[in-house]
């Protein structure tokens, strides 16, 4: 199980990843956490950014390393990675690493309603989200192939990662249409039936009757 940490915002480890190997300010970190595409690896409000800086701070992860002014421009805090901040960043990873938490795409709630919508435009959509994804892996692999021949692998495993992570969901959802194509999905008649007449099949209705007494 995860832990409570003094600051749980990813955007404070994506900071401490930062700074790790030099001190830098708020502006300068920003713009190599942009470069490096780390909004791609997690999700980063750019607007609470000082807001993380001044917690991490705070709780003893960043010290003040010096205050600069460069010509008319305010002066600047530069801030460093204390021993104690060496030590969350290590274990912060360790337990992302070893500890699988339960995630929450939008995909996954979408499909845990999607008997609202006609099994047959559900396929429509499910075509749609294909070509996309089909589009987007196409393109993850060009450009993988294109780093792997200038960076480390050692930078790399989570474009791998999310690279297969989304080339499962495409042979996944290629297996799911080829079951609603030809039929074989289960109860896919009474789902039909539930849209063209208007009735709600008695299994579904016992089952939203259950669900909604546990919520």
């Amino acid at each position: 199980m995860a832990k409570r940490r003094k600051v749980n915002n990813m955007l404070g480890l994506a900071v401490l990843a930062t700074v790790y190997a030099k001190p830098m300010h708020p502006y300068e970190m920003a713009s190599v956490l942009r470069a490096r595409g780390k909004d791609r690896d997690m999700k980063i409000k750019w607007g609470s950014l000082y807001t993380v800086v001044r917690n991490l701070e705070k709780h003893g992860f960043l010290a003040v390393a010096e205050s600069v002014r460069d010509g008319a421009h305010p002066e600047r805090t530069i801030y460093r990675i204390t021993d104690a901040g060496r030590q969350e960043y290590a274990d912060w990873v360790r337990e992302l690493i070893a500890v699988p938490e339960r995630e929450q795409p939008k995909f996954e709630a979408a499909l845990s309603v999607w008997g609202v919508i006609h099994p047959d435009e559900v396929m429509v959509l499910l075509r749609q989200r294909l070509a996309l994804l089909e589009e987007e892996v196409a393109g993850q692999r060009e450009t993988l192939a294109q780093h792997c021949r200038e960076v480390p692998r050692l930078f790399l495993v989570e474009s791998e990662y999310d690279l297969a992570i989304r080339e499962a969901e495409v042979a996944w959802i290629r297996s799911l249409l080829g079951e609603l194509t030809s039929g074989s999905f289960p109860d896919l008649e009474a789902w039909r039936a539930w849209h063209e007449t208007g009735q709600v099949p008695s299994d579904v209705a016992d089952l939203m009757e259950r669900g909604s007494t546990t919520d």
